[in-house]
């Protein structure tokens, strides 16, 4: 189906109220957790989360927590959507790093209005990956613009309903030497051509696979500038939107960290596997360990949930988020992506000889925990960036 044939959204749904503090509470929630413990291994096996565990997601409100109200949607504050993610990753970090999507329509909210008309004309349940680098030089014509290339790290494509690619160009009368313009450009999933390249050692689930258009032509409407604010008045869209991206990444950690601190514990008084040796939970590197990880654990949290809170706050009274709100948004996220992960490793180191079988749960949060890590939003070079503003220096281009 072609962006043309589908047809525009005449009314929004029916308003609801909704407890968003409570969303990990549902019967859906739970339901969709149970699925995910019970597939986990299908989904490394597969290489990606099914169309139908994904609809669960959409049942659970996942994919409609950054869609505008205006189109039924919840327009969810970051701190209760996280939360989500966090909880989905204390079960599986593959289907936590693809839930962690349901924010992304927070990108599509820049284009324009008429655009998200025909995204949500069935429903706010839309599901939206992008695969944005590398950025590819696009040719500007008569309406929009002409693409072609293929793009990495397409998480959550198997299952998505709209595709984003990345792409760079010069607007009409700008001059050779003026810097082009990132933006994105969106389209229905079935014009995207996925190429099944992931093969990982770390969230093998999340089907991050690459994606190719050849000479397709994208109109204005479907274009936007990468990290633009929304174009939709409501909270949300004025939150700052690459803070988020690293945000919602973060959370998987936080959830994996608590998965391995519950495995250490359910394996502290196992069975002794050599006579005379004492049971975990009667060693003390191994309590004193697991008290490390709990309080570096609930300090992350904290740090964590604080900064995404106190952001929200100010855009409620109707103020934007500060360059300090949004530094510590970043610092914060990127200290619970590195302390996860650190948590994650001490609790393998303390839990005995069984964490090196295959089967062992703790290979997977091992795994990927390391992921999460890696990714560019929450690198060791934003703490860098980040002790730029707390020093009064000037931030480098594209930071926070």
């Amino acid at each position: 189906m072609t962006i043309a044939e589908k047809t525009p959204l005449k009314s929004a749904e029916a308003a609801e109220t909704v407890d968003f503090s409570k969303l990990t509470e549902t019967p859906e929630f739970e339901t969709l957790l149970a699925e995910i413990k019970a597939r986990r291994d299908q989904f490394e096996t597969i290489r990606h989360i099914p169309r139908d565990v994904i609809d669960l997601m959409k049942k659970a409100r996942i994919f409609r927590s950054a869609t505008p109200t205006m189109f039924g949607g919840d327009a969810m504050a970051p701190h209760h959507f996280l939360k989500m993610v966090d909880k989905i990753g204390t079960v599986d970090g593959s289907a936590a790093w693809v839930s962690a999507f349901g924010s992304a329509n927070t990108y599509t909210a820049a284009l324009p209005v008429e655009a998200q008309e025909i995204m949500y004309a069935n429903g706010p349940d839309q599901v939206f990956a992008g695969g944005l680098h590398p950025v590819q030089e696009a040719t500007r014509v008569d309406g929009g613009w002409n693409v072609t290339g293929q793009w990495k790290f397409a998480s959550g494509c198997m299952g998505a309903d709209w595709i984003g690619v990345g792409i760079a160009g010069h607007a009409e009368g700008a001059g050779p030497d003026d810097v082009p313009t990132v933006m994105m450009a969106v389209a229905p999933a079935d014009e995207v051509e996925i190429i099944e390249t992931w093969d990982v050692s770390g969230m093998q689930g999340t089907g991050s696979h690459d994606t190719k258009v050849t000479d397709k032509f994208y109109s204005d409407m479907w274009i936007c500038e990468r990290g633009a604010p929304g174009v939709i008045d409501e909270p949300l869209y004025k939150y700052p939107a690459l803070a988020y991206q690293a945000q919602v990444h973060a959370a998987c950690n936080l959830g994996l960290a608590r998965a391995a601190i519950e495995y250490a514990k359910s394996v502290s008084g196992a069975a002794k596997i050599m006579v005379g040796h004492s049971r975990l939970c009667d060693r003390g590197y191994f309590l004193s360990g697991l008290t490390e990880c709990e309080a570096d654990l609930r300090s992350a949290r904290a740090f964590f949930y604080e900064a995404a809170e106190e952001a929200w706050d100010s855009l409620l009274k109707g103020d934007p988020v500060s360059l300090d709100q949004t530094n510590l948004l970043r610092i914060s996220a990127t200290n619970a992506a590195h302390k996860g992960a650190a948590i994650v490793q001490k609790a393998y180191r303390i839990s005995g000889m069984g964490v090196i079988s295959k089967k062992s749960e703790m290979q997977r949060h091992m795994r990927d925990a390391m992921v999460v890590t890696q990714h560019a939003a929450v690198t060791d070079m934003t703490m860098e960036s980040a002790g730029r503003v707390l020093a009064g220096l000037e931030p480098p281009r594209g930071y926070p």
